[in-house]
């Protein structure tokens, strides 16, 4: 009798369907374990749901922005824009509606898919049960909701749990007013007055898509300006616009606290300051779904901060242990996730694989302007990580951009100074996350700028511009060398 290969890979995220999509391609058993539905935080409670919320408020910040210039007429009595009032609003109850009758379609889209693959899906929430068998195999335990177990013999594991909001003790979420980024589809009613505390990509996010959605929000940033982790050029842009719609940023000021009082919520400032709002949403990281698996007593090896530590290949400490996605610490990209995933199975499986590529990994802040980044960063090049040159050219330039009311935006290439290889590069503009893609394929393929430059582009586009800076980057790296 043929032997199979079992894979058990706890997490139906995107490390973990992937995974079992390409595993039961290559012959394996594959059993999936998921407690949640199929497509894990990223399609239930994070990325289908967030962007499916931004697309309207995308469309609002549009018309909002650019009706009177391109010479639209709303024909009614509709108060100006500056006035209290607005030209057009937003029913939330309906567009949350919307945003979760999505993502359970796409989870149901999800699980078909791997059933059909061939996988088995189970229900529960796995752990790994001692150490690595004789004959190589892991034990792993499925804990049903009604209490029920069921124990699972596999030759790999994969673990995908994701992670969860992180908390601060003095700021619990209620689900009603104090808010963690799972729990804001559940409003009817849009925040009249929000207070955003968080900087990072998923607060930047949120606050942008609700000033657009028509709430006043203020943004509490520990940090110097908006996305720290971003590049600082592209901050800079985003943190303008936002002020100029009339965002409260604050900086360099952290929230200690957070409490109702009656129908509003009081944030006490590091500063001693206290701000009031009637909503408060706490976007202060993620914790790594990492806890109660029995995974050091089985050999996998957990970083401070709870992270699994993995290789290059998705290989835990374990032998026959691997993981994938946003438990890992790597990168909190579905894209990663999936193609940690991926990596996992065609290791084991013996299939040829290549090791993650970080450098390659093209990312995208869904704020309006969206920011693109693939590559190598300013940061890197300030840092004397790599020596390259850098070229920006503001959208402002671009003939399609000056059609349609663009203002705000740039787009940003970096290369080596001898032989013009594309190592990087960045986009701030509407949809800068269809814009990345030339760029994505520049630095994955180390094509040169000239490659770049002699590309034709369509007349007028803002992808324009990426040969634009291109050509710009081929004449320094020429006049450099002269």
């Amino acid at each position: 009798m043929e032997y199979v290969t079992r894979i058990v890979i706890i997490g139906g995220g995107p490390g973990g369907y992937e995974a079992a999509l390409v595993a039961a391609q290559l012959g394996a058993e594959v059993t999936v374990v998921d407690c949640d539905g199929l497509g894990g935080a990223s399609v239930l409670t994070d990325c289908v749901p967030s962007k499916t919320l931004i697309a309207t408020a995308e469309v609002m910040t549009t018309f909002d922005s650019s009706y009177e210039e391109l010479g639209i007429i709303v024909a009614d009595d509709t108060p100006h824009i500056d006035s209290p009032a607005r030209v057009v609003g937003v029913d939330l109850g309906k567009v949350n509606r919307r945003v979760k009758r999505l993502a359970l379609a796409q989870s149901h889209d999800i699980t078909a898919s791997v059933t059909r693959a061939g996988a088995r899906v189970v229900r529960g929430r796995g752990r790994l049960e001692g150490q690595q068998a004789l004959d190589g195999s892991r034990k792993v335990v499925v804990r049903a909701a009604d209490g029920s177990e069921e124990t699972l013999t596999a030759d790999a594991v994969l673990i995908a749990t994701g992670g969860h909001p992180r908390e601060l003790p003095d700021a619990q979420p209620d689900g009603e007013r104090i808010l963690n980024w799972t729990q804001v589809y559940d409003l009817d009613e849009l925040p009249e007055e929000l207070i955003v505390v968080g900087s990072g990509v998923t607060g930047a996010e949120f606050a942008g898509a609700y000033q657009a959605l028509g709430s006043r929000v203020t943004l509490v940033s520990s940090r110097d300006r908006v996305l720290p982790g971003e590049d600082p050029d592209a901050a800079a842009v985003l943190e303008d616009v936002f002020r100029r719609r009339g965002m409260n940023v604050m900086s360099r000021t952290r929230a200690q606290s957070a409490k109702r009082v009656g129908d509003r919520v009081e944030v006490a400032l590091s500063d001693g300051r206290t701000i009031s709002g009637t909503h408060c949403l706490m976007a202060v990281g993620a914790i790594p779904n990492s806890a109660g698996m029995g995974l050091e007593e089985a050999g996998v090896k957990l970083r401070e901060s709870g992270h699994i530590w993995t290789d290059k290949v998705s290989r835990t400490s374990a032998p026959g242990v691997y993981a994938a996605g946003d438990v890992t610490g790597v990168f909190a990209l579905a894209s990663v996730a999936a193609m940690q995933g991926r990596i996992a199975m065609y290791h084991f499986l013996g299939d040829a694989v290549a090791p993650l590529n970080l450098k390659a990994v093209s990312s995208n802040v869904f704020t309006d302007p969206e920011i693109a980044t693939v590559g190598y960063t300013q940061a890197d090049i300030d840092a004397g990580r790599i020596d390259a040159l850098g070229v920006k050219l503001p959208l402002l330039r671009n003939p399609r951009a000056k059609m349609q009311g663009i203002r705000d935006g740039f787009v940003k290439i970096f290369c080596r100074p001898g032989t013009g290889i594309v190592v990087g590069g960045v986009v701030v503009a509407p949809r800068a996350s269809e814009l990345i893609h030339p760029i994505s394929i520049a630095v994955d393929n180390n094509l040169t700028v000239e490659q770049i430059a002699n590309a034709f582009t369509v007349y007028p586009s803002l992808s324009g511009s990426i040969a634009e800076v291109a050509r710009q980057l081929h004449t320094r790296k020429v006049s450099d060398a002269g």
